[in-house]
């Protein structure tokens, strides 16, 4: 009785939309917003999530192709990503948002497996980007007056020389640039705040 249920193309459509809601909801809000507070990438994820569900799903029901279904995708992200740089975990995010409307939109793919993908891309994102995992590391481009005898030399004392400056735990730096007539070095910091 259950299977003829979803036999039906409306329920099977609202079941997919279901399924996607709620897991782009959780990876969104549940995972993104609590961890990192930015409203704003979370409006921009969810509604392109619906969107490009709503595409998809029209797409997967006519005869279309699926290379151009993902040049149309591919399309539809850069134009959407080009306007303001975001960070790798904001786009990682965004993109998860994305697949999670694929999954969900594309028929032919049966509900169980439809749930047992969302679910593990959900579950993957909470579980690798979990701040017990993966403490936070926060990044910083510093400038500084004055060319280190060992900037290059001496990776150890650089880092100590930065984070007693600093006031946080330098992990790892880059120097970017090397100005000799100015004496002055352009270093990206990779840092944990104590």
């Amino acid at each position: 009785m259950l299977v003829h249920l979803f036999a039906d193309p409306y329920i099977n459509l609202g079941t997919r939309f279901f399924i996607d809601v709620c897991a782009m909801l959780l990876l969104a809000l549940g995972i993104y917003y609590r961890r990192y507070g930015d409203k704003e990438l979370v409006i921009s994820a969810a509604l392109f999530n619906i969107f490009a569900f709503a595409v998809l799903t029209i797409l997967s029901s006519v005869q279309f192709s699926v290379t151009a279904g993902f040049g149309l995708f591919a399309i539809l992200a850069l134009f959407t990503l080009r306007s303001e740089q975001i960070t790798k975990t904001e786009i990682t995010y965004f993109f998860g948002c994305i697949a999670i409307s694929v999954i969900c939109s594309v028929q032919g793919t049966a509900l169980p497996m439809v749930l047992l993908t969302v679910a593990a891309v959900v579950l993957g994102a909470y579980l690798i980007d979990h701040p017990r995992i993966l403490p936070s590391v926060n990044g910083l481009r510093i400038t500084l007056d004055k060319i280190d005898d060992y900037a290059l030399s001496d990776t150890r004392k650089m880092c100590d020389d930065l984070s007693s400056r600093l006031g946080v735990e330098v992990l790892s730096y880059q120097i970017k640039n090397i100005d000799f007539i100015n004496d002055m070095v352009i270093i990206n910091v990779n840092y944990r705040k104590i």
